[in-house]
């Protein structure tokens, strides 16, 4: 374009990228490798949220987990990168099986990896210490 000046101009209109998926093809692999294979080894339901958790972090968390079908027997991983909040949810059967001490390393390790900028591999690294927490799924 040429300005008023004579001048040629180059300058462009700055237009927004359009929001995208925070996480490219291989690391959502990575996460639903973890996530199966995670659930199939222990007979618990794993499962992760990523967004913002509310003024009560712990209380929507707790609203997520009585969402998941078989709540009793599952896990969340709540995860709210902009509030730097990280909950763990274990229905009634899940705790007996994952303590607190358990969940309490895991979200350690997956701070120590979002420190270092890694969500999916914090996210996966919890994965892995809560399932080798809970064991082998017991034969029915």
């Amino acid at each position: 374009m040429r300005t008023a000046s004579g001048r040629i101009s180059v300058a462009k209109e700055y237009h927004r990228p359009e929001p995208g998926l925070p996480f490219n093809t291989v690391a959502l692999t990575r996460l639903d490798e973890a996530l199966t294979l995670s659930s199939r080894a222990t007979g618990i339901g794993f499962t992760v949220y990523l967004g913002d958790l509310g003024a009560d972090t712990r209380e929507r968390a707790e609203d997520l987990h009585t969402d998941i079908p078989g709540s009793a027997d599952a896990v969340l991983i709540a995860v709210s990168p902009g509030q730097r909040r990280v909950e763990i949810v274990t229905g009634n059967e899940a705790a007996r099986r994952l303590p607190d001490r358990g969940c309490n390393l895991a979200i350690m390790s997956m701070v120590a990896s979002f420190k270092e900028g890694d969500l999916i591999g914090g996210l996966v690294s919890a994965l892995r210490m809560l399932a080798d927490q809970a064991g082998h799924a017991p034969k029915r």
